[in-house]
């Protein structure tokens, strides 16, 4: 739902800064980071935040200088297989981290293959006129980030007791680069 058009005390401001003005500036994007990058396994936890900031902008407007500032407050993310979910934080960096760990922004993946992770993140506005107090700018922009790819694969158990000196055809004792 969009906020009110009316804004008490912005009455007396002759530089308004409307909605279509807010949405024509270049809003950076956010950028979309994975740990590890852009990889997971089937039935894991695909670990995923936005990288944004806040952003100010100086325009003119009827030859008064104003500040805008644009906040991010929402993010949508579309991981590629047909789910999505919208927060309300980025999420961050995790230190030593396995699949098996779920995090406050990690989605689980229930088949392999490569699927587009899509995030569109949702700014609110204000601006101040000649220096006077921030001002709400009624609605939002909605500024979508470059998808990335993420590659999800599956893993095979297998319990090994088998010395690999007296059977080298053990399981787990083939090596990848003599075939």
């Amino acid at each position: 739902m969009e906020p009110p058009t009316t804004i008490p005390g912005a009455e007396g401001d002759i530089a308004k800064v409307s909605l279509s003005d807010f949405r024509k500036l270049r809003i950076l994007a956010s950028s979309i980071v994975s740990q590890p990058e852009n990889f997971s396994l089937r039935n894991g936890h695909a670990h995923m935040y936005a990288e944004s900031k806040p952003q100010d902008f100086n325009i003119t407007l009827f030859d008064q200088d104003v500040r805008v500032r644009a906040i991010p407050v929402s993010y949508l993310w579309k991981y590629g297989d047909g789910t999505s979910r919208i927060l309300s934080f980025p999420g961050g960096p995790v230190a030593e981290r396995g699949f098996d760990e779920p995090t406050s922004t990690s989605h689980v993946y229930q088949d392999t293959g490569d699927f587009r992770v899509g995030l569109t993140t949702r700014f609110r506005g204000e601006y101040s006129t000649e220096g006077g107090p921030w001002t709400p700018i009624p609605g939002v922009a909605n500024v979508p980030s470059e998808q990335i790819t993420m590659s999800v694969w599956r893993t095979k158990k297998i319990l090994v007791a088998e010395n690999c000196n007296r059977n080298p055809d053990a399981p787990g004792c083939a090596s990848l680069f003599d075939k």
